[in-house]
């Protein structure tokens, strides 16, 4: 397993959720979030979705995260991250900030 990976994600956070000022509920955010998954799987573009979509600053970049070793996420992240084969989209991983989809992009 390689020390360092280069991931994007899109995030949906929910009142509640750690450092979220979003005021939809969890569950109308993992309906979101789902939704924007079959829209992923019927070939929309993972970057575009990102900016559209995703609380996280890093949507202006796409999603991108950059390249980070083991360690500087949460572990639910990851765990789903690291998981990843390169180019691969996880399914919804939940963790104390939202819901999140992962693309590793290595």
């Amino acid at each position: 397993m390689s020390s360092q990976i280069r991931a994007a994600h899109i995030l949906l956070m929910y009142k509640g959720a750690m450092r979220s000022q979003a005021t939809r509920s969890k569950e109308e955010a993992l309906s979101a979030i789902s939704e924007i998954l079959a829209e992923i799987k019927e070939g929309a573009d993972f970057e575009q979705l990102a900016r559209q979509y995703s609380d996280c600053p890093s949507s202006e970049d796409g999603g991108d995260l950059g390249f980070f070793p083991q360690g500087a996420m949460v572990p639910e992240f990851e765990v789903a991250a690291f998981a990843l084969a390169s180019g691969e989209i996880s399914g919804v991983v939940e963790t104390p900030f939202g819901f999140h989809l992962i693309q590793r992009t290595d």
